[in-house]
């Protein structure tokens, strides 16, 4: 090896020495959390089985603003309404945050009779993870310095992948199987040394698409230019109707979901499995959004959108994701790669098992650190020299 690349390397090796253990617990606290989440789907829904179905009969179902109408008030404003077509499927009722900024829980009801359920299982563990892994609990949430602090930690990490890479690439072709192959017959800094590196060649893949999507989340600039880059450019829509200024009232009231729902019902028929209803926010005009997942649909992201006015039913605007360009579905779908939902549970198993091991290189690499300060120290010490020699 040359002078110049001994150097060079020997330069990446202490940048990557560096960083690694600034944000190793950083990033070993986002790995556990991510990994947490992975299955929250799943998890929820075996949780809350009982809570979910109900007995399907020929009564018909109540409208949204019927079933809104049913609840105690003590549960507070209503800002969402998940509907289903199946007449069996429980209607989930979600409300807006409290003065406080704290997030109520969400509750069940039976479309038939309004009948409140419950509210569901791990709903507020989930909630507490999602802010750890986005936020880090700090203060302000989205809006606080949490977001910019877990934005700048993804982007030194792809500087760890980059770096990690090139120390570790192999200078003969015929030893990439050893390059990939740990060995486990080691002791020590060895085994250390080999865990870190070939384990760390086998996510790096996966840890390179989580955090370029992760950096979706924390940063506008980014968010802007991954938009500018794959999707079309934004056609002219109708401004939507702007409510009284200071509140989400209208001359004929609060929203209401009703006139919305009768809309999307008329235009959609059966074509959906699922459609979430969601009001504006106080201010923020007159339109409710409605999310609706077809029958087909496997994906979060695959989902249609649309915009109707809550005081007149008038359609705004619609958003299709059989419209999409390739780019646009790529960007609809950020949150499906990010956790590796795109490739089905077993690309949520590997995702998963990727981030539970963040915490392996935060301890190999602190005991490799140790062992080359040790080594260096006993490098430089002196030697001593018998009387007389």
């Amino acid at each position: 090896m040359s002078e110049a690349r001994r150097t060079s390397k020997a330069v990446l090796l202490q940048v990557h020495s560096v960083v690694g253990l600034t944000l190793a617990l950083l990033w070993a606290l986002i790995g556990i959390s991510g990994a947490t989440m992975s299955f929250e789907d799943e998890i929820e829904a075996s949780l809350n089985a009982s809570m979910t179905r109900v007995e399907a009969r020929a009564a018909p179902r109540l409208t949204p603003d019927e079933l809104v109408a049913r609840l105690p008030t003590e549960f507070g404003k209503v800002s969402a309404v998940t509907m289903a077509s199946d007449p069996a499927a429980a209607v989930r009722i979600r409300f807006a945050r409290t003065g406080d900024g704290a997030q109520p829980s969400s509750v069940y009801v039976d479309p038939h009779d309004g009948h409140i359920l419950g509210s569901p299982c791990g709903e507020a563990f989930f909630a507490t993870v999602r802010k750890l892994h986005r936020w880090l609990l700090l203060p302000g949430d989205g809006n606080g310095y949490g977001r910019t602090i877990t934005g700048v930690a993804a982007l030194c990490l792809i500087v760890m992948l980059i770096s990690g890479l090139v120390l570790r690439w192999p200078h003969r072709a015929g030893s990439v199987g050893m390059w990939l192959k740990p060995n486990l017959v080691l002791r020590g800094r060895g085994l250390h040394r080999s865990l870190h590196a070939v384990v760390g060649t086998w996510v790096l893949p996966v840890y390179l698409v989580t955090t370029l999507t992760g950096l979706w989340y924390s940063f506008e600039w980014y968010k802007g230019s991954a938009n500018w880059l794959l999707a079309r450019p934004s056609a002219v829509t109708a401004k939507q109707p702007k409510a009284p200024r200071g509140a989400a009232a209208t001359d004929t009231g609060p929203l209401t979901f009703d006139r919305a729902w009768s809309t999307f019902l008329h235009d959609q028929g059966s074509r959906f499995t699922t459609a979430q209803l969601t009001l504006p926010a106080a201010g923020a005009g007159t339109a409710v959004r409605v999310r609706s997942w077809a029958k087909d649909s496997t994906l979060e992201s695959v989902r249609d959108e649309f915009r109707i006015d809550a005081v007149t039913g008038r359609a705004i605007s619609s958003d299709l994701y059989a419209d999409k360009t390739f780019g646009e579905r790529v960007l609809a779908g950020v949150l499906d790669i990010h956790r590796g939902a795109i490739l089905g549970w077993p690309g949520k198993l590997a995702f998963m098992l990727a981030a539970a091991l963040m915490p392996l290189f935060t301890v190999t690499g602190f005991l490799l650190y140790l062992s080359r300060r040790r080594h260096r120290r006993l490098a430089r010490k002196p030697l001593s020299l018998v009387p007389g020699e």
